[in-house]
């Protein structure tokens, strides 16, 4: 397949550009801003919202297969397209358990993954006796649509909780409540790790990698993570037990808690290339970007390993509202030996707003030098 159409044209989309023009592949854009990422670099696009079904179906016109940038989409609309023979990789049966966070959740526990102890936030009348099981502080979280932190609340008590579930907030939809409540895990480290799956069942596994977030949002990532080989193996099992599970046919981005006694536990699911695996395109033979087109491309899965030691690739966030492009500081990080800058051309910053990434390569496997290299990234990307 030649021709690939891509629901959503934020960064994910326009870093398939290389790839695309290494495997001699067209992309048609679904997006809904000029100025979107993903514009410059599309071969066509269709304007519309991505839950817009019925620009769907143009885009389904000029192109051979459809994939996804981002799970915002209306499947129940997108599941008329797919009856009338537009091919969906991954197909829309696969994505059905994974968009509401809560099915998300149920799905992996009854995969016999390990998950932390989670409940839908329904009656509120039940809520304290169920929260008292779990103990403060809890995380809650919106069911749909969160992202980069969006939607995520750490909550310390009861009264805190209330005020968050305002009347407003937790009307009912058809029976469903809009949150989850699931344990808060003191996490040691999170992890997480970006694997393939091709149209015949092949799997690939990239280096598991170590995410450091703030406020909710991923700032480095530090691969590959420094873990035994038994917890490796038992990621790797996981993503395997996932991925044949549900008969996907791409990229998907695992994250994961490891706790203080060893354990690993399922954080969330990302249907699409990740963050967390930005750091493949400088330093794998195969970028999960190129991975995601060779497999809804019928392709042969690439090498997913690292062609050094190690990397670290750290996101710059944006920490003000500003129309700059900051090309100062990105010269500066530049600068830095094996560093490699992504900008992803969005024309405007706010706080916590993903503006590019940086990779640097390294010649070992060094934690604390990772560390090292990211904060002066930082020293010279965030104000003084």
């Amino acid at each position: 397949m030649k021709r690939v159409g891509v629901i959503g044209g934020g960064q994910l989309a326009w870093m398939m550009a290389d790839a695309a023009r290494k495997l001699g592949v067209e992309l048609v854009v679904q997006t809904p801003s000029q100025s979107d990422p993903a514009v410059s670099i599309a071969q066509e696009i269709v304007f519309a919202p991505v839950d817009d079904a019925s620009a769907t179906e143009i885009l389904a016109k000029k192109c051979e297969v459809i994939t996804f940038e981002n799970e915002f989409v209306n499947l129940d609309a997108l599941s008329v397209l797919e009856k009338q023979g537009v091919c969906f990789r991954p197909r829309l049966e696969a994505l059905t358990p994974l968009l509401d966070k809560h099915h998300q959740r149920s799905y992996l526990r009854d995969l016999g993954l390990p998950v932390p102890q989670f409940f839908a936030v329904e009656e509120r009348e039940n809520l304290k006796s169920k929260i008292e099981y779990l103990g403060f502080p809890v995380v809650l979280k919106s069911r749909r649509h969160g992202y980069d932190g969006q939607g995520t609340f750490i909550i310390k008590d009861f009264a805190a909780l209330e005020e968050k579930l305002s009347y407003e907030t937790i009307t009912k939809t058809a029976n469903q409540s809009l949150f989850l409540l699931e344990e808060f895990v003191p996490f040691e480290r999170e992890l997480a790790v970006i694997a393939a799956r091709s149209l015949n069942g092949e799997i690939v596994t990239y280096p598991v990698v170590e995410t450091q977030q703030e406020q909710q949002v991923c700032r480095r990532v530090i691969a590959p993570a420094d873990i035994s080989a038994d917890r490796v193996a038992e990621i790797e099992a996981i993503a395997h037990t996932l991925l044949n599970s549900l008969q996907v046919v791409g990229v998907f981005g695992i994250e994961l808690f490891l706790t203080a006694d060893g354990k690993v536990l399922v954080n969330e699911i990302a249907p699409r290339t990740h963050n967390s695996g930005h750091f493949s395109l400088d330093a794998c033979e195969t970028s999960q970007f190129e991975q995601q087109l060779r497999a809804v491309c019928g392709l042969p899965l690439g090498n997913p390993g690292l062609q050094r030691a190690g990397a670290v690739m750290v996101n710059l966030l944006g920490y003000e509202n500003s129309d700059s492009d900051y090309q100062s500081q990105r010269q500066q990080i530049a600068e830095i030996p094996q560093a490699h800058v992504h900008w992803y051309g969005k024309t405007q910053s706010r706080p916590g707003r993903k503006l590019g990434h940086v990779t640097v390569l390294l010649d070992n496997q060094s934690r604390e030098q990772a560390m090292a290299v990211a904060q002066t990234i930082e020293s010279i990307w965030y104000p003084k």
